[in-house]
């Protein structure tokens, strides 16, 4: 082992270093909440985790935890715009105006479309999120980025939500928010359209974040040979997503925690 003699009775003659139980239990708490995210739990949001379960801890010691067990998070990699907008469609005003903080659910969802890849091919993932909690409404998947994909993401959303007339829906100026189709839909439920400009990632910040999350948190994480297999993760990332990470913009709440406990307050009002 290119160890000298006595580098090895020095080893030997020096005390042991004596972990505690309590110590033992937040390493391995600290490995089981790095592991849940598939390794995408960086020093500070641990911290955080840790805080919320009642944990005492910084981030000196947490970082000191990571280095030790050899955490790492990978770095993400940059934006790509995925749609590209038709010409001849009718364009909406940006009525957002990246104003991403409505005062209160239902006001105004925000909608993209992102692609996974699989062994098999392509998949192509359209989701509806909720500003005000960043929760997740409605989403859907599929091997092709048609209008019926976005269509089938934005009913899911309203028959969970039931939301009144007046919601704005903020998207990218892809050729299928910008179809006659989507438009009509949106009619039919009284939700009004709003865009930003074609490839502006700032302009859709909060689901483009999301999308980093999913891809480089959690499907980049494991093998994706099949498409059948790839819907499963998502879906289980959906419900991850929802329940577990905490938000700063929700006062390091999950999104669903944070619409309960809105809805709490408003009930005591």
């Amino acid at each position: 082992m290119s160890v000298s003699k006595s580098s090895y009775y020095d080893w030997h003659k020096r005390p042991a270093n004596v972990i505690s139980l309590d110590t033992l239990k937040l390493y391995r708490r600290v490995r089981y909440l790095f592991k849940k995210s598939r390794g995408s739990l960086g020093n500070r949001e641990m911290v955080k985790r840790l805080r919320k379960e009642g944990y005492q801890v910084g981030r000196y010691l947490v970082r000191k935890i990571m280095r030790r067990l050899r955490l790492k998070v990978t770095q993400r990699q940059a934006y790509k715009v995925t749609t590209k907008r038709k010409h001849s469609d009718a364009v909406a005003d940006n009525l957002l105006n990246m104003n991403f903080n409505p005062t209160s659910a239902n006001q105004v969802w925000a909608g993209d479309v992102t692609y996974l890849k699989t062994g098999e091919g392509w998949m192509y993932l359209a989701v509806v999120l909720d500003l005000y909690s960043r929760r997740i409404v409605g989403w859907h998947i599929d091997k092709r980025m048609t209008t019926d994909l976005i269509s089938k993401a934005l009913m899911k959303a309203y028959n969970l939500r039931q939301p009144p007339k007046g919601l704005v829906f903020h998207s990218d100026r892809g050729s299928q928010y910008t179809s006659k189709q989507f438009g009509k839909l949106l009619s039919s439920y009284g939700i009004r359209a709003s865009m930003g400009d074609v490839g502006a990632c700032w302009d859709n910040a909060v689901v483009e974040r999301f999308f980093g999350s999913l891809k480089h948190d959690w499907i980049f994480k494991v093998n994706q040979p099949t498409r059948a297999l790839m819907k499963l993760d998502v879906a289980a990332y959906m419900k991850y997503y929802n329940l577990e990470p905490l938000h700063s913009a929700n006062g390091d709440l999950s999104p669903v925690e944070f619409e309960y406990s809105q809805l709490k307050v408003s009930n005591l009002g």
